[in-house]
Formats: C-alpha cells, structure tokens, sequence
C-alpha cells in the first residue's frame, strides 16, 4: 500500500489505512492510502466553494458566516454558496428566494467576476509550473496531465498535487478538492469524493466496483433529460449498464449509447487538451514579509525569468512582450510591460528587459508579490538570432543550453548564477 503525507510530501513505509500514527516527519494526520498512488497521472482540480472562498478569504469577518454569491433581486439564482450555507439546503443554481428561506441569516453578496478571474489567473500560474497539459473547465476548477513531469520536479504525481493544493492555500489563501486517477472521467469523479479540501484516488482495479454502485448520471454526459429517460427503462445505477452490450446501447442511445458503454467500465480516452487560447506565461511568487529593497526585489526576480525561460523551451514558445506584475502590501496590482524586437526564450533576455521596469515602479513601495510573464509568442525560428544590436546573444544562448543540460541531468540546484543567490538578511 502506498501511503503520502498531503502535508510534507513525504512517501511513508509500512503506514496503512488502519494506522492511527501520523507522519513520523511532520506529526499531520493527513495521510493518504492507495495501492495505485505512484502510478496514476491524470488529475481533476476543483476549487471549494470558489467565488464564496475568495470572499471570505478577503473578508476574515464573513469566516464564521453563511454567505451567498448572487446579486440580490427577486428573479435571481444562487451563483455559489459557502459551506456553512450548503448545511442548511442551500445549493448552487437555486432561486434565491429558496435559498433565503433555507437560510435566512446568510448574508448575501454580489459576485465581483474580476476579482474572481485574477485569483483563477494566479492559481492557473501554479498549475502551469506543474506541467503544460492543462485543461481549464472554468475559473475554479480544470484538469491536469502529469505524465512524463517526475524527472522534472523530481516528484511523483500525487507529490505533485499534494504540493499544488498547500501551495494555493498558502498562498492564495483558498482550498482545493483533488482527484487522481487514469483518465479524465475518473480524476473528476474522485475530486467530488473528499470535499472540501479534499484528495481522492481511483485506480484501475477497483473502477468497475467504485462505479458499479453510483447513479447513472454521474457519467459525463448525462443530463437530466437522458437520466430520466434511462430510469424510465429501469436503468438507474452504472453498474446495470456494464451488463449491456455495446451494439445494444448504441441501437438504443446512438452516439451516446457508446459514451454510456465505454465510461460505464471506466474507459476514457479523452486527451488533456492544452489551452490553445493561452497567450501569455508566466510566474510569480508571494513573499512571507513584504519588501521594498531593490536589490532583494532583483534577486527574487531572477529564478522567476529562469522558471519562465525553462517553460518556453519545454513548449517550443519564444514571445515578445514582456511584463512584470508586482503586487504591493495593500494588494493593489501594478503591471509593467516592454516589449522586445524580436522574440525570446531566454531567461537572460527576460532579465535584463524587466529590470529596468522595476527599476522604475519599486522606489517608495513595499511588495508582497513579484511575477514575470512573457506573451505576444511569435516564430520560433526567429527567437534569439543574433544581430548588430543583440550584443552577446550567441553567447548567452550556449551559456543557458550548458545550464539546461546540467541541470536536466543533476536538478535544477546543481547549478546557480550568482544573481539568484539571495542575501542572509533577505526575509
């Protein structure tokens, strides 16, 4: 039985579901149990209660406080709702009127889509540094490919996902339920299991079985329209359509009746489909203490051009414009942008054209997040090519590629340029 502590990362010997011991490194309880743990790739991320989490998140007073997302008139429908709300009936999609009545003393609040979107931006960040197969549904929840990723963060996927959901709620200040499993069908399912704060695992062996038992529209798919007609053929569970043939399903339901065969055994062969639509990528990173000192600020932006720079190479991306987010300590956003002749991979390039946009922005602030992105991608044969004005861009160039090799054998701590060495007194 494999066994991982959602806390510390840490893969544990000999820990079983039936042990009341905790990590033996970080003493947490949150100990997760699967035979298939280190083998499963595929994940579902779904943000708890999103739009109701940012809100309380920004408001400690709501923490202990039933909430509503929904403008507040009489025709209007529930966007989301908190936990506390969820206790009482409340569910999205509800009249608001209903939901009043379930719960009178929530307080309601109008959804601020904006604000909601740059929190989505902000974890699509931490996703991205995870892998580039990333399929986002919409802005709280998506679904991750983590094949092929072990090499790179020297992790296995469920250390992967374990580490996204502390990282996002360290530091965006939200929870995240995650499921894990072979296919996409499977990872969604999973992520519904534990909420909130959730991760579940459903592997190969026990599909059928998990799936034997549940309500037929829990396939993908299937509407209400399609529930209804199905339990009117007294088909109400998945498990009765493992015992139908695939010819009669079809015959039945059509296209869908093969859609109904295939998931009904837990077969999915959906792809994770990259956003197409991304146009930019980017990094960031939230400082325990705020800082105003310059030196500090370059310091800290350094790693961040390298984390873009390392992304652009692996998804064979070279852009031009390049923009630096700063984020101050009373969360007012500041963005600055340059955009470039030519297009780039190089963290070098990334570095020395937003350093003079900090330059400019940092005197007389206090940041508590600093980010780097680069977007207008154009053709990659023309990115970097060397020319009277680009200096010593040929020499650069090898300098990274002796770095990227290095650092693709031995980690990405075998080697640092000096830049990216922080001070003692650095908070």
């Amino acid at each position: 039985m494999a066994s991982l502590c959602r806390h510390c990362l840490t893969i544990l010997e000999d820990n079983r579901p039936g042990d009341k011991a905790r990590c033996p490194g970080c003493r947490s309880p949150r100990i997760l149990h699967h035979a298939e743990l280190f083998d499963l790739f595929i994940a579902h991320v779904d943000c708890d209660a999103f739009y109701a989490a940012v809100e309380k998140r920004d408001n400690p007073d709501l923490k202990a406080k039933p909430i509503i997302i929904c403008h507040d008139s009489p025709r209007a429908v529930v966007s989301t709702c908190c936990y506390l709300a969820r206790m009482s009936g409340v569910r999205s999609a509800m009249p608001l009127f209903k939901a009043k009545g379930l719960c009178p003393q929530a307080l309601i609040i109008p959804p601020d889509i904006p604000k909601y979107a740059a929190v989505s931006r902000e974890i699509r960040g931490l996703f991205d540094m995870l892998t580039p197969d990333v399929e986002p549904l919409s802005l709280d929840e998506a679904f991750l490919n983590l094949s092929g990723t072990e090499r790179l963060h020297h992790r296995n996927a469920a250390q992967s996902m374990a580490w996204l959901a502390r990282e996002i709620e360290q530091k965006i200040g939200i929870t995240v339920s995650v499921g894990l499993s072979y296919n996409k069908y499977l990872a969604k399912l999973a992520s519904d299991l534990d909420k909130p704060n959730g991760f579940a695992v459903i592997g190969r062996s026990e599909a059928l079985e998990f799936l034997r038992t549940r309500p037929v529209s829990d396939i993908w798919g299937v509407g209400k329209a399609l529930e209804r007609k199905l339990t009117a053929e007294g088909i109400t569970t998945i498990g009765q359509l493992q015992h139908r043939e695939k010819a009669e399903l079809v015959a039945r339901y059509g296209v869908m009746g093969g859609r109904l065969y295939h998931l009904s055994r837990g077969e999915d062969d959906r792809r994770v489909k990259s956003d197409l639509r991304a146009k930019s990528i980017s990094a960031e990173t939230t400082f325990s203490t705020d800082i105003s000192d310059i030196d500090i600020l370059l310091a800290r932006l350094w790693p961040l051009c390298e984390k873009v720079s390392k992304r652009l190479k692996k998804s064979n991306k070279a852009g031009k414009t390049i923009t630096l987010k700063l984020k101050t300590g009373s969360f007012k956003t500041l963005t600055r942008s340059h955009t470039l002749s030519s297009p780039t991979q190089l963290a070098e390039t990334l570095y020395r054209a937003v350093t003079p946009l900090l330059q400019k922005a940092a005197p007389g602030n206090n940041f508590r997040l600093i980010g780097v992105g680069i977007s207008s991608f154009g053709d990659l044969d023309d990115a970097d090519r060397p020319d009277l004005l680009s200096g010593n861009i040929s020499h650069d160039k090898d300098v990274e590629a002796a770095i990227d090799k290095l650092r693709d054998k031995f980690g990405d701590a075998v080697i640092i340029k000096g830049r990216g060495l922080t001070r003692k007194t650095d908070p």
